[in-house]
């Protein structure tokens, strides 16, 4: 049970990033807005949020694919701190701490929850 959860949890992680990358390439100024901090025009750095969130769940996926349980722990217990720093630029930003405690603090400790469970595999 442990072995399935742990592995659903990484699989919806990355696949998680894959879909918030998208969204931020095909529609960045509703995605910018959900990320707590709205784009008052369309900016590049949207973009790169874009490419960076979508190709960090699919190195996940590899890591989980071809490297194993504990790659793929040591890659989200790093990968934890992007959520982390998420939550400090909402907040420092002027956005809603909801989003910032609800959505990126929330997100970071899920992360860490998973990178614990693969660790423990």
């Amino acid at each position: 049970m442990l072995t399935i959860t742990a592995y659903g949890l990484a699989i919806a992680l990355n696949l998680l990033c894959l879909l918030i990358g998208a969204r931020f390439l095909l529609a960045p100024r509703p995605a910018a807005a959900g990320y707590g901090v709205p784009a008052k025009e369309y900016s590049v750095y949207l973009t790169i949020k874009g490419l960076r969130d979508g190709t960090y769940g699919l190195v996940g996926l590899a890591l989980l694919a071809f490297a194993g349980a504990h790659a793929e722990a040591w890659f989200m217990l790093v990968v934890a701190l992007l959520p982390l720093g998420d939550t400090l630029i909402v907040l420092r930003n002027g956005g809603a701490k909801a989003v910032a405690f609800g959505v990126h603090f929330a997100t970071a400790m899920l992360i860490l929850l998973t990178a614990a469970l693969l660790f423990a595999l």
